[in-house]
């Protein structure tokens, strides 16, 4: 626990540039704290000291805004940024080395059962108020843009946005848009139906035309 905790102030040294020093870190980020928190509650929770777990787990919540679920896995070197709002879940699993801004949620769907919260693996950078959401795995060195809702497996090296979201970059090149061999229009039928409107509508201009006629 002790080494993680060493570690994890010089990944966070080294990749904040707004960090001066180590000591700055340990006694004025709330990143680092959650991780403190996590690292203490996640031993207690190994050896099924569950209620003395999550006690401590919620007062590290309340403490910086973070929770983090006993119960999850987190690697070395995790930076929390800013960190406000952040929510891991309890069999989420965090790699080495990733970066996760204010507002990001690892959670499930409410659909499934044990395995319920992502993975991610090592050197993922996660978007301000993204959510990832169900028991699938964002690869390596992938990027989750702010505000995306990830529903579904990333590969690695890969670049996501959008909700749902879907990837726009693979190994740094553009992904081009998959042509859609099922669904694509009928241009036939789509040209019959703009006709039967168009006959809709002279039908009713005549039925008006001979009602006048009628009439007079």
């Amino acid at each position: 626990m002790f080494k993680n905790i060493r570690y994890d102030l010089k990944s966070i040294k080294s990749r904040d540039p707004a960090a001066r020093n180590s000591l700055e870190i340990f006694l004025l980020y709330s990143g680092f704290h959650a991780l403190l928190w996590y690292r203490l509650s996640h031993w207690l929770y190994r050896h099924h000291l569950f209620f003395l777990a999550r006690f401590i787990s919620q007062t590290g919540r309340f403490w910086t805004g973070i929770e983090i679920h006993p119960g999850a896995q987190i690697g070395r070197g995790l930076l929390i940024d800013h960190g406000g709002g952040v929510v891991i879940g309890e069999t989420a699993v965090v790699g080495d080395d990733c970066t996760i801004y204010q507002g990001v949620t690892l959670g499930g769907t409410g659909k499934e059962t044990g395995k319920r919260h992502p993975t991610l693996g090592n050197h993922v950078m996660v978007g301000s108020g993204a959510k990832v959401l169900g028991p699938f795995k964002v690869g390596d060195n992938s990027k989750i843009a702010s505000n995306a809702v990830v529903l579904s497996e990333i590969p690695p090296d890969s670049t996501a946005v959008g909700v749902p979201a879907r990837v726009v970059r693979r190994n740094g090149q553009k992904v081009e848009a998959e042509l859609d061999q099922i669904h694509i229009p009928d241009p036939v039928s789509q040209e019959l139906c703009r006709l039967l409107v168009k006959i809709e509508k002279l039908e009713k201009k005549v039925a008006k035309l001979e009602g006048e006629q009628t009439e007079k």
